[in-house]
C-alpha cells in the first residue's frame, strides 16, 4: 500500500514549512552554499591554499606542540580521514606539516605543523579574518552576531550532539 504524500515513516502528518520558515531555511543553505566558495577564493588567491587546507592548518597552529591525531583533526575538520589523509599529504609536499607515529598509541598517526606551516599561518591569517569579517562579522550587530552563535550553538546540538566538531581549546601563550 502506497504511504500518503503527506505522511512519513512514523505516519505522523508532515509538517510542511511555512512561507517565513522556508525563507529562513532557504537563507540557511544559500549561506552554507555560497560561503565556503568565498572563502576558497580569497584563500587560494591570498595564499594558494583552499578554505580547508587552510583549517587544518589553522586547527594545528592552536594546539600545544602544534599537534593533533589524524582522528580527531578529521572530527574537527568535518572531513573523512580519506578526505584529510589526502589533504595532508599534499601540505606535507608543500612542507607545511608532517605525520608521525603517536608516541602514546603507535597504531595511530599525529600531524604536526611544521615551522614553515606556522609561518603560513601567520602570514595567511590576517587576509582570512578580513574576509571572516567581510562576510559575517562585520554584517550583522553585535547583538545578531550573539543571536547567530547562539542558534547555530542550538543547531549544532542537534547535528553534531557529540560536539565531535568542537574546536580543541586554544591553549594560553599559543599564536
Amino acid at each position: 500500500m502506497a504511504e500518503h504524500p503527506d505522511q512519513n515513516e512514523t505516519s505522523q502528518p508532515t509538517r510542511w514549512l511555512t512561507s517565513d520558515e522556508r525563507e529562513a531555511w532557504l537563507s540557511v543553505v544559500r549561506v552554507a552554499a555560497r560561503l565556503p566558495a568565498m572563502l576558497d577564493a580569497q584563500l587560494e588567491r591570498d595564499a594558494n591554499l583552499n578554505f580547508f587546507e587552510y583549517t587544518v592548518l589553522a586547527m594545528l597552529s592552536e594546539q600545544p606542540a602544534r599537534t593533533l591525531g589524524m582522528s580527531r583533526l578529521a572530527a574537527v575538520t568535518s572531513a573523512s580521514l580519506s578526505r584529510l589523509s589526502n589533504v595532508v599529504k599534499r601540505l606535507e609536499r608543500r612542507g607545511y606539516l608532517r605525520r608521525q607515529p603517536d608516541p602514546d598509541d603507535g597504531r595511530c598517526t599525529q600531524a604536526v605543523l611544521t615551522d614553515a606551516g606556522m609561518a603560513k599561518v601567520v602570514e595567511t591569517a590576517p587576509g582570512h579574518v578580513a574576509a571572516a569579517r567581510q562576510f559575517i562579522i562585520d554584517a550583522v550587530t553585535p547583538t545578531q552576531l550573539r543571536q547567530l552563535r547562539a542558534a547555530n550553538d542550538r543547531i549544532l546540538r542537534r547535528i553534531d550532539p557529540e560536539a565531535t566538531t568542537r574546536p580543541p581549546e586554544i591553549h594560553p601563550g599559543q599564536p
